[in-house]
């Protein structure tokens, strides 16, 4: 349909509408189209330079994903009040799009291509993410840059044991699969996939289904294409140098494969810098100034050679069979002090992975971006990769894409065996550095984060562990390879990474390359990987079998509820109150508005001692009960004794005794503590005391456990003989803390272990 310069191309995919314009706006660009699932709304643009940079030996594509604060209705925090940096949830999704889009360029282009996605709107229900990947390509189909696509894209649910084509994200709180496909007329590009333990057959079942449905979307970008693309941008044709490139070939290609051969990455690449060298000396003079080219040429006979060796003579580059797993070591409590430490090695790659416990409310991240009501997350995986890990030299500037990337595949791994708030009340936070990489640091980061969590003492379910498969893919030649290592990630046709436990996989992550990917290759695929997977396993229970005992060095964590009425009680004026309770237990309290109160401190005894004196300020008191209290200030009809804290009764002089006293000052004086009973409390809330109606037993007393509190014979004495009715002498002025502080009170408050609240939006909290 045409609506004045603007045309609108729409198909239906799952139960929804994708609706794509293009014409009205952005017309600068190369190609801009305006995406829309349902009030989901993107700004889809690509742009690529007249001129080819020089000096670089990749395809310069530069993707971003830029989120409006406006698209959900809200103004940025902050003082600067203004969109900063890109959330971690934009740079995954710039990731998504990238990773979909760029094995379609051809690998000679050295022309840079921008593509960026705008968020207009969102609704909420529609997730922003899956629509970029399709807008995106809309863009690209329509901008006259070369390159291979079209792609579509889809997100997969499953729902009640049905598979869901793209799912509402209220449908998504119940699914047990998250996987995002994007695929071409050849096959998948790009799976994403994050799942509760689901089986391999499920998932094959999903990539079809979702090829299935992006094949709606292929046919209406190619619409797009004929009906209102613009002509290709002349490209230049990638340089060749005959004269150089047969030399190599006949002078370099024996030394090139022995260095292929070579099991270790280290000596490897040395020996094939070394074949670089020779071939550049050899040309300085004939052909100066060719030095990138000789080592891109250099560079693709590796590739080639490699890939031969593999699918022609079965042989990989270190040596092991195609199933075969690298050496693997497990060791947790590596060191000290931390709350829980492992490393895992795999052949040459090395994770370190270290596990802290904190707080919920205080430790927990919260979440700021276009999505509402987005719960703080209470587990935090992040990942590392400093250059030494692969013998490098280069400034160390905080995380980038490939490591936020990296982190996430590993926490969606992780995430479904942590166990809930109200079975483990803490903050998890995992950190994975890189000691050494040589292929699947992410899914040895996965390893060592299950390690070292079960070495804290956090009671996860059962073990996760990952691995990276490859594939090698030459004319109806496939060969499937297990653990690949950073060469055969490199020159390979797919990283299909698979994490899981022995019940099923956890997450997928997959970047395709050859295309024409069967069935058959994927569950072929999948397999292997679970038998790796089962190997890799074992080893890590061998090492640690189930969660160990809480780590001494992390904090004690109670969690109680009280009455909403009472917390203004625990705060106290100001939070004068509160902060009286840290500064003397040492504890971290947090009260959210629904009552629950968090306690964190670094030792059980300090976290009791907190919780008493929060349970003994929401406490009432009550007729009948039997409590410590302290004398505030005397009157000449008896005296105001606290029982609890700002809880006061009067103790009448008729009821000090058995026998009469004549002035209350002959027995107490403010500060002295005594023990008595509620006797009553009016109508109007006023609270009589008795000590006379107390059991004047010692047995009785005994058998309270208060006597036996007194910290001297003497003071024991006297109180059994004052109960008793004999002439009590006066108390000693003692601890006002009491020994009662420790019983347990009818004020509704609840020990737990946690509580699960994550389901709501956000929870307002008070941290002290």
């Amino acid at each position: 349909m045409e609506q004045g310069q603007e045309k609108v191309y729409s198909v239906q995919v799952g139960e929804r509408e994708l609706v794509f314009k293009t014409g009205k706006v952005a017309k600068q660009a190369n190609g801009a189209v305006l995406a829309s699932h349902g009030e989901t709304v993107i700004l889809a643009t690509a742009c690529v330079t007249d001129t080819a940079r020089t000096g670089i030996d990749f395809f310069p594509l530069l993707v971003d994903f830029e989120e409006r604060y406006y698209s959900a209705g809200k103004i940025p925090g902050g003082f600067i009040k203004r969109e900063g940096r890109p959330s971690d949830s934009a740079i995954l999704s710039a990731r998504v799009v990238d990773r979909s889009i760029r094995s379609l360029f051809d690998d000679a282009m050295r022309n840079e291509v921008h593509v960026v996605n705008t968020v207009m709107a969102v609704d909420q229900i529609n997730p922003p993410s899956v629509l970029a990947v399709n807008a995106s390509s809309a863009a690209l189909s329509i901008s006259g840059i070369p390159w291979g696509g079209p792609v579509g894209a889809v997100r997969i649910g499953l729902v009640d044991g049905n598979l869901v084509v793209n799912p509402t994200e209220e449908q998504m709180l119940l699914s047990d699969l998250e996987l995002l496909v994007a695929a071409h007329e050849d096959g998948v590009t790009m799976v994403e996939s994050g799942s509760r333990e689901v089986s391999e057959e499920i998932l094959v079942d999903a990539l079809e289904l979702a090829q299935a449905e992006i094949r709606k979307l292929l046919s209406l970008f190619r619409r797009m294409r004929d009906e209102v693309g613009k002509p290709q941008v002349e490209i230049a044709s990638p340089e060749r140098l005959p004269e150089i490139d047969d030399w190599i070939v006949s002078n370099l290609d024996r030394d090139i494969a022995d260095a292929v051969r070579i099991h270790e990455k280290k000596p490897r690449y040395e020996k094939i810098a070394l074949a670089k060298k020779v071939a550049k000396e050899h040309f300085a003079e004939t052909l100066p100034g060719r030095e990138d080219y000789i080592s891109a040429f250099v560079d693709d006979r590796v590739k080639k050679i490699m890939r031969s060796l593999i699918v022609d003579k079965g042989v990989r580059v270190d040596g092991r069979a195609m199933s075969e797993l690298r050496e693997i070591t497990c060791e947790t409590g590596v060191l000290p002090k931390v709350h829980g430490s492992a490393l895992f090695t795999r052949g040459e790659t090395q994770a370190l992975a270290v596990t802290t416990l904190g707080m919920v409310g205080e430790d927990d991240q919260v979440l700021d971006g276009i999505k509402l009501d987005e719960p703080a997350k209470r587990f935090i995986l992040h990942y590392n990769f400093p250059p030494y890990s692969v013998g490098e030299v280069r400034p160390m500037r905080g995380p980038g894409r490939r490591e936020i990337g990296h982190g996430a595949l590993a926490e969606r791994a992780l995430r479904c065996v942590i166990p809930s708030e109200d079975e483990f009340p803490y903050v998890i936070r995992v950190v994975s550095d890189i000691l050494e990489s040589n292929g699947s640091s992410s899914q040895a980061s996965i390893c060592g984060g299950s390690l070292s969590m079960m070495n804290a003492g956090v009671p996860i379910k059962r073990h996760v562990a990952g691995v990276a498969m490859g594939l090698i893919k030459e004319d109806d030649k496939v060969s499937i390879l297990t653990d690949i290592q950073g060469l055969e990630d490199h020159y390979g046709d797919m990283d299909f990474k698979v994490a899981g436990t022995r019940k099923g996989v956890t997450a997928l992550q997959m970047d395709n390359k050859a295309g024409g990917i069967t069935r058959e290759i994927l569950q072929a695929a999948l397999g292997q990987a679970r038998k790796a997977r089962m190997e890799i396993l074992d080893k890590m229970e061998a090492a640690i079998p189930a969660p160990s005992s809480l780590s001494p060095n992390a904090p004690r964590i109670l969690k109680m509820v009280i009455d909403t009425e009472k917390i203004r009680d625990v705060i106290g004026p100001g939070g004068k109150m509160i902060r009286s309770i840290t500064q003397k237990t040492g504890v971290k309290i947090n009260v959210e508005d629904s009552g629950d109160v968090s306690i964190a401190g670094p030792t059980q005894e300090q976290v009791n001692e907190a919780r008493d004196v929060i349970r003994a300020l929401t406490k009432d008191l009550e007729a009948g009960e039997v409590y410590w209290g302290t004398v505030t200030r005397l009157m000449t009809f008896g005296a105001f004794v606290e029982c609890l804290p700002g809880k006061e009764g009067l103790l009448h002089l008729s009821e000090v005794s058995t026998y009469r006293i004549p002035k209350v000052e002959d027995v107490f004086k403010p500060g002295d503590r005594v023990l008595v009973m509620v006797k009553e409390i009016d109508d109007m809330g006023r609270v009589n005391l008795t000590r006379r109606r107390i059991i004047s037993n010692e047995e009785r007393i005994r058998e309270l456990g208060l006597a036996d509190a007194l910290p001297d014979e003497r003071e024991r004495e006297n109180l059994i003989a004052g109960l008793a009715g004999s002439e009590p002498a006066r108390v000693e002025r003692g601890d006002r803390g009491g020994p009662n502080r420790g019983s347990s009170g009818r004020g509704g408050d609840r020990e737990r272990s946690g509580r699960d609240s994550r389901s709501g939006g956000g929870r307002p909290r008070r941290n002290y």
